[in-house]
């Protein structure tokens, strides 16, 4: 039984001459274990999907399952517990609260599950350890880099163990070094067993996941399997065929592909993958 099931899954925005329709008939199945990309140009559906799987939305249309539950028709009040116990959020913009050390910013999904102060702060900076921000716990967010804040907001999506994290571009705001920093970390979340749904417009980034789905006018038109540490083909019929491929682009999938292209072959494989020089060609003037 699949983790995620969506069976023909529509939302619809606004009303008459204002109707947008968001997501059109999505059908959709994702397996406990799963590492998934989602890619597709700005408007084509990728938010409100997550939304939706996130339980932060309500479909107009369809059936979505988690776990064989019917999730989509449960009260309000039920998809908002399951959510806290099941699904943890990390945004493009790391949503802190400023008036909150990071300890306490971390801590605060298990203060809304009812757990004693002393029991979640322990937790809080046990998950803050796991991410390497221990010794920033006190610190304030504005006092954070874009890479710590990010990685403070994972470890508040990780707090209460959920079994799904969903992440919204959380690379988006981010340098290549923070951005290799913050993927290795969800990488390693992915291997102790829980499911990743990551959003994304960078392909390279598909080199982590086992799985890339194309969305495009509120359809998946594009569903490939992929091994984790390779770039996934359609990215390459879509991305580079439009766009030079940099420096900054190779090197951010190198740690994914370190796990996977042993000692020279890596060099070997880097070399091949630099852009090539253009030759330039003198026409003569007729005198």
């Amino acid at each position: 039984m699949a983790l995620i099931e969506l069976r023909e899954l529509s939302k619809i925005y606004g009303f008459g001459d204002a109707t947008t329709l968001a997501l059109d008939e999505v059908v959709l199945s994702v397996e406990k274990g799963e590492f998934v990309a989602v890619m597709g140009p700005s408007g084509s559906g990728k938010t409100t999907l997550m939304n939706i799987i996130g339980l932060l939305d309500k479909p107009t249309h369809g059936d979505y399952l988690l776990d064989g539950r019917h999730v989509s028709r449960l009260k309000s009040n039920q998809q908002a517990k399951l959510r806290r116990d099941r699904i943890g959020f990390v945004f493009q913009s790391y949503n802190l609260l400023n008036r909150l050390n990071v300890l306490e910013n971390v801590a605060l999904p298990l203060a809304y599950k009812g757990m004693a102060p002393v029991r979640r702060m322990r937790r809080a900076s046990d998950i803050l350890e796991l991410v390497g921000m221990r010794e920033r716990e006190y610190f304030m967010p504005r006092q954070l880099s874009g890479g710590q804040a990010q990685r403070a907001a994972i470890a508040r999506a990780l707090v209460n163990s959920p079994s799904i994290i969903i992440a919204d571009e959380p690379t988006g705001n981010l340098d290549s070094t923070d951005s290799r920093v913050v993927m290795e970390l969800l990488a390693d979340v992915h291997r102790r067993g829980n499911t990743i749904l990551l959003v994304t417009h960078n392909p390279e980034l598909t080199r982590y996941a086992n799985r890339v789905i194309y969305m495009h006018d509120g359809m998946i038109v594009g569903d490939e399997k992929t091994p984790i540490g390779h770039l996934a083909k359609g990215t390459r019929r879509t991305y580079y065929r439009r766009h030079k491929t940099t420096d900054d682009d190779i090197m951010a999938g190198v740690s994914a592909m370190m796990k996977h292209v042993p000692g020279q072959q890596l060099t070997s494989k880097l070399k091949r993958s630099k852009p090539k020089k253009r030759k330039t060609t003198r026409r003569k003037v007729a005198k």
